[in-house]
């Protein structure tokens, strides 16, 4: 009608509509489906460090954010840092439970499954004898991470593992740290 606005289809805070078109378009093209994600990181002293996240590659194009987004790090002063930032395994935690979510909230909502809260809480297992090379028998990365959901649904409590899966099941954070991924490091001079 006129002078009305047209409804949107959003579901989770997702517009659906639009991600069915996404999704139409990924299908019909997939090329751009292909998306590079970059940062910057510039080390200040002892465990401070901070990345500065400006713009990425996806759809065939280069994409700025918004507004650029600045991550700082630090070790707490146990580990002889500053605490003027979370720490790079913290943010590792940050980044699953954060891609987690996300992948449950809009898989849902492709779904049609409305979501009104989610909470999760992470804890990983850490033993700096790896670290700091004092045991090669002991990994040193994360030995042990277990994540704990708590959701509020529109759907019955013996269906929200369920919900609870397709987080992990379509994870890029969660595929990436489970099986793991090619890394290639490469150093040069600073000019």
């Amino acid at each position: 009608m006129a002078g009305q606005k047209a409804q949107v289809d959003t579901l989770n805070g997702v517009n659906v509509s639009e991600l069915r078109k996404t999704i139409d378009c990924i299908k019909a093209t997939p090329g751009l489906a292909k998306f590079k994600f970059r940062i910057r990181n510039e080390w200040d002293e002892g465990g401070h460090n901070r990345s500065t996240v400006g713009d990425f590659y996806g759809a065939n194009q280069e994409i700025p954010h918004q507004r650029q987004f600045v991550l700082e790090a630090d070790e707490p002063q146990i580990l002889l840092g500053k605490d003027r930032g979370a720490n790079p395994v913290e943010y590792l935690l940050h980044a699953l439970a954060a891609c987690v979510t996300s992948s449950m909230v809009y898989h849902a909502a492709a779904r049609g499954i409305r979501i009104d809260e989610i909470e999760s809480t992470l804890e990983g297992d850490i033993d700096l004898q790896g670290f700091l090379g004092l045991r090669k028998d002991v990994r040193r990365g994360y030995q042990n991470i277990r994540m704990n959901f708590k959701i509020k649904a529109d759907a019955p409590d013996d269906q929200l593992q369920a919900i609870c899966d397709m987080g992990p099941q379509f994870s890029p954070v969660f595929d990436s740290i489970s099986k793991g991924v090619p890394i290639t490091v490469k150093a040069e001079p600073m000019r």
